[in-house]
């Protein structure tokens, strides 16, 4: 059986509606382009860890039939 893992998780959605919501306009060109670079490896990220979720559903959807 495949478990998900027991610890507390950190995304709510708080933080990325607080993301989202900043003011931009204290921020200077480097800053700017450093939070696109920070915003677009955390997106790799996500996708990475989707697609090994992905994979893994798809392996117990294989040996036991459809799960979800």
């Amino acid at each position: 059986m495949f478990e998900e893992p027991s610890e507390p998780r950190a995304f709510n959605g708080h933080a990325l509606s607080e993301t989202t919501h900043e003011d931009l306009e204290i921020y200077g060109v480097a800053e700017l382009e450093e939070r696109i670079a920070a915003l677009q490896a955390e997106i790799e990220r996500t996708k990475t860890q989707l697609a090994k979720k992905k994979a893994g559903r798809d392996a117990a959807n294989a040996l036991f039939g459809r799960l979800d």
